[in-house]
C-alpha cells in the first residue's frame, strides 16, 4: 500500500519506518531535511505525484485539524489515521472528503488490554484506577524538552492531551463517559507553559467510579491500571508487562514497537481494533470538559 504520513518528528519517524518496514511504499509531507524518505512539500503534491492509499497525520495536535483539510482539498479519498488526541478542543470535526479517519490510540493494541478486556467481558464493574507518569525530559533524550510541542499549551501540548490514552483504555474498557470532574495544572518545576499534572474523577457508561492521574513529573516511567468488578481484582503494569490476577501472575511480551506495529498492520489492511473517529471526538470532549471542571471546581456532565 502506498502510504502518506504527514510529519516528520518523533512520532512521525516512528510511523515511517514501521510502515515502510512491513513492506509498503512511504513518503512524507514534511519540511525536515533528514527526512530519509521521499519527500513532498505540499498536500497537492503529494495526491498528485504519490497517490497515497492511506494517509498518517503525525503534525502536532494544533495542527491535525489544518493537514486533514489539506488532504481533503486536495483530493485524498483513502483512510486516515490521526496521531493522539484527534483535536486540541472539541467541536471540531474532519471536513469531508478523505475515507474513514481513525485515532492513534495504540496502547488497545496491546496485549495486556486484550486480556484485561477478556477478564472483564460480562463482569459489573466496581472501580477502576489509572495511573501514567514520566519525567517529560526522559521523554525523548538530546532534545530540549521545553522546546516540544508537549511543553507547549498552543501546541496541543499538556498531559491532557499528550497522556490521553489513559482516558481513552477507561472509557474503551469501561464505555464512554458520564461525568467528570478534575485538578489539573502546572505543579511541578519544570519550567513549561502546559498542565503537567492531571487527576479526574470520573462516572461511565458501565463503572461508577474512574479515577485517572496523569502527569509529566515522576521520575520512574509507570502505566498501571487497577480493577475492581464483581468477584475479580486485577492490576496491570505496563511497564513490567504484568497482570496480576486471583489466579497469580502474567507476563506479557511486547517490545516497544510492538502496538505501533499492530496498529499500522491494521491500518493497512482491515482497520479492525482502530479507534473509531466516534470515540476519538469523545476523548476530546472529554480533555474539554475535564478543563472545565478544574477550572470551575464542580462536577461537568457530558
Amino acid at each position: 500500500m502506498r502510504v502518506l504520513v504527514v510529519g516528520y518528528g518523533s512520532i512521525g519517524a516512528r510511523h515511517a519506518r514501521l510502515l515502510a518496514g512491513l513492506g509498503h511504499d512511504t513518503a512524507c509531507l514534511t519540511r525536515n531535511p533528514d527526512c530519509p524518505f521521499p519527500v513532498f512539500a505540499s498536500a497537492r503534491e503529494a495526491v498528485t505525484g504519490f497517490a497515497p492509499e492511506a494517509a498518517v497525520i503525525a503534525t502536532a495536535t494544533a495542527e491535525h485539524q489544518r493537514s486533514l483539510a489539506d488532504l481533503a482539498q486536495a483530493g485524498f479519498l483513502g483512510r486516515v489515521l490521526v496521531e493522539k488526541p484527534l483535536f486540541h478542543c472539541s467541536g471540531l470535526t474532519p471536513p469531508p472528503g478523505p475515507g474513514p479517519v481513525f485515532v492513534g490510540y495504540n496502547l488497545r493494541f496491546h496485549p495486556l488490554v486484550a486480556r484485561l478486556a477478556e477478564l472483564l467481558a460480562g463482569r459489573r464493574l466496581v472501580s477502576i484506577q489509572a495511573y501514567v507518569g514520566q519525567h517529560l525530559s526522559l521523554w525523548r533524550p538530546g532534545r530540549d524538552f521545553r522546546a516540544t510541542y508537549s511543553a507547549r499549551r498552543d501546541q496541543g501540548g499538556g498531559v491532557l492531551r499528550d497522556l490521553s490514552h489513559e482516558l481513552d483504555l477507561v472509557q474503551f474498557l469501561a464505555g464512554p463517559w458520564v461525568r467528570v470532574a478534575a485538578l489539573a495544572g502546572t505543579f511541578g518545576d519544570l519550567g513549561i507553559q502546559a498542565e503537567d499534572t492531571a487527576c479526574l474523577l470520573l462516572e461511565t457508561g458501565n463503572c461508577p467510579a474512574v479515577t485517572v492521574q496523569l502527569n509529566y513529573l515522576d521520575p520512574r516511567p509507570r502505566r498501571e491500571l487497577l480493577v475492581l468488578a464483581e468477584g475479580l481484582s486485577l492490576k496491570a503494569d505496563f511497564v513490567a508487562g504484568e497482570l496480576e490476577t486471583p489466579q497469580g501472575l502474567e507476563r506479557f511480551v511486547a517490545e516497544r514497537d510492538a502496538t505501533y506495529l499492530a496498529q499500522a498492520r491494521a491500518l493497512t489492511t482491515d482497520c479492525a481494533g482502530l479507534c473509531s473517529l466516534e470515540d476519538g471526538l469523545r476523548t476530546v470532549e472529554l480533555i474539554d470538559r475535564a478543563e472545565q471542571a478544574a477550572e470551575r471546581g464542580e462536577w461537568v456532565q457530558r
